[in-house]
């Protein structure tokens, strides 16, 4: 599967249109997973931003940039990868991981993963986030659709996760 990476601030186009993209879960094929819906959502603080079917931010490492899975064995614990629909918005695409052999989503050619301390919908405690897993430093980011919805880097990262 040949993807083509692009800046993830590009707009998406059709915003407007992204919001009727399906909200109800259906299954996948093959017994896995339920294939959740993904949409575009208006997270305070972060702008228009990928969310999951229960409403929670979907994020990409730098580090992978390029669909370079390293994000493995205890980095998991803390970023689930993203499962869903990768027609329900424009730029989405699925890719294989080698550790688990499982389709991951990816947006514009990046892995996307929900954050284990983002306990709501809208919540984004993981956007510019760093942390460590394996020796690979991690910085996080909101999977935006637009260079406005963009922050500056938090200094509060340093992945202190409390364990």
């Amino acid at each position: 599967m040949k993807t083509t990476i692009l800046l993830l601030g590009a707009t998406v186009a059709a915003l407007g249109a992204l919001t009727a993209c399906g909200a109800d879960a259906q299954p996948s094929g093959g017994g896995g997973p339920a294939a959740a819906a993904v949409s575009v959502k208006d997270v305070s603080g972060v702008g228009q931003t990928l969310v999951d079917a229960s409403g929670k931010t979907l994020y990409f490492a730098d580090q992978e940039a390029g669909g370079a899975i390293k994000c493995t064995g205890n980095c998991l614990s803390f970023w689930m990868p993203a499962t869903g629909d990768a027609q329900a918005v424009k730029g989405l695409a699925t890719i294989k991981r080698s550790d688990t052999g499982a389709e991951q989503l990816t947006f514009q050619g990046k892995p996307l993963y929900t954050f284990k301390l983002d306990t709501a919908a809208g919540e984004a405690k993981g956007n510019n986030f760093a942390d460590a897993f394996s020796g690979v430093d991690f910085t996080w980011h909101a999977a935006t659709t637009s260079a406005a919805a963009t922050q500056a880097p938090s200094s509060s990262g340093g992945g202190n996760y409390g364990y």
